[in-house]
Parts: C-alpha cells; structure tokens; sequence
C-alpha cells in the first residue's frame, strides 16, 4: 500500500499539468489581502532532484518538465516557483506541489500536510522546515475530514493520491463530497491519471453528477516509455476560482503544441 514512489515521477508531463494550474490558482488566491488554508492530502516528499537515479531511470522528467518548460511563460506562477526552488537547491530540483505552495503562500495563510508514508514524510520535514507547514503522518483524507472547515475558511485543497489502490477511483467522490459538506466555500482539486485501461471513467462519472459545475481538464501526452499505461492528465476542480477554465485552457494548446 505504500510502495509508490514519486521521485520515480517528479517533473513529468503530468506533474507539469498539475503544478502549472496548482501555482497559478495560488497566485490569483494570494492577490487578495485575505488570508487562507492550504491542504494538501497526498504530499510526498516536497522537493525533488532530477538528476538523481531514479530520475534518469525512468526518464520520465526529461519528457515533462524538460519538454514543456520554455513553452510556458517564464512570468508564469509555476515558472517562478521553479526558479526559486533551483535557486536555492541547485539547477536539477523540482518543486513538489507542497512546496510550490509553500513559496507562494504568505504570513498570515495556513499550510496543512498530510504524507503517510514515513520515509517521504521525514523526508517532507526536513525539505519544510524553513516553512510554516503543519504535517502530519496519517491518511490525508482524514485530516481533511479533522481540519475542514479549516481557518481560515477560503482556501484550497489538492488530492494527489498515488492510486496504487484500486479502491480509491470508488472511495474518492465519497470524501470530496463529504469535505465539500464541510467546506462549502473551498477550491477542491483532484489530481486523476488518464490510463489505456480507462480505470478512471467510473470516478468520473461518479464526480461530475454530485459536483456539474466543477471544472474537469485533461491534456493529452504520448507514453513516456514502452509500456507506460499513462496517456494523459486529469484535474478534476470544485469551485474553481476566476480565470481557472481559461488557463486550462491555454494549458491545452502547450500540450497540444508539443505532441
């Protein structure tokens, strides 16, 4: 159950997808003086170095991050995140999303972090130490069910299971549904895989009869390696804030451009 490994995956195409609208839904949060609550369920390590084996082994961020970079602009809130985790840990770090939302957040917001495996959550203390990040090792949907409604009440959730259990595509809009009774008021973000077997359509499904007026965006990629399953990259948005479809959409033409 807690055999995956991110570092395997860091700055790959779907990573990029990901950390590209995370960074700038925190962006347009943070422009209101107004303070908020950032959760993340499935945090991971939080910083990454790319030329480590594990990287190279795959290969699978030289067809992501390495690729699509320069293709969005270098004024981009991810962008910018990017540049400030490489200036401070060297050329080849990649940012997590807990840290990207580290680096964007503000004094006065709150960052919860929920990773239960107990390796990448050591690993995630020592990367946020310098931050004012509240981690915990448990499940990450039940500390969303324990914090939510967090204070402040406006903020933002992002779930980024592993799916290495099958049973998550079924139990997953039960818990988006159950957090969104509690916090009616929160951006709620799942991060999906879009595999060949198309395990993930059920969930769906399922997601967009409670939630229809949810923002449901999906890029396309070829398979980084003979063999992957993975063909694309879902994010599934409640409450999307202001300006989302539109990045999203500017989003599909990069990813569009480069296949």
């Amino acid at each position: 159950m807690l055999s995956y490994q991110h570092h395997y995956h860091a700055g790959n195409p779907a990573d990029v997808h990901k950390h590209a609208l995370l960074a700038w839904a925190l962006d347009y949060l943070t422009r209101k003086d107004k303070p908020l609550s950032y959760i993340e369920t499935h945090a991971g390590r939080g910083l990454y170095d790319l030329s480590d084996a594990a990287a190279h082994k795959t290969g699978e961020a030289a067809q992501g991050i390495g690729r699509l970079e320069t293709a969005i602009a270098a004024t981009h809130p991810y962008r910018l995140r990017l540049d400030a985790t490489r200036a401070k840990h060297g050329a080849h770090a990649y940012p997590g999303s807990p840290l990207i939302a580290a680096l964007s957040l503000r004094a006065g917001d709150s960052l919860h972090l929920a990773e239960l495996h107990p390796g990448e959550h050591a690993l995630l203390a020592s990367h946020l130490a310098p931050y004012r990040a509240r981690l915990r090792q448990e499940d990450g949907f039940a500390m969303a069910q324990t914090l939510c409604p967090p204070m402040p009440r406006r903020g933002l959730l992002l779930a980024d299971p592993s799916y290495e259990v099958k049973t998550e595509y079924d139990s997953i809009p039960r818990h988006f549904a159950q957090i969104a009774r509690k916090w009616n008021v929160g951006i709620l973000m799942l991060w999906y895989p879009i595999l060949t077997s198309g395990i993930h359509t059920a969930m769906l499904t399922h997601l967009g009869a409670i939630f229809p007026e949810a923002l449901r965006h999906e890029v396309r990629f070829p398979p980084v390696r003979a063999g992957h399953r993975m063909a694309g990259s879902g994010m599934f948005v409640v409450n999307p804030p202001y300006g989302l479809r539109e990045e999203a959409a500017r989003l599909t033409e990069i990813y569009a451009a480069q296949a």
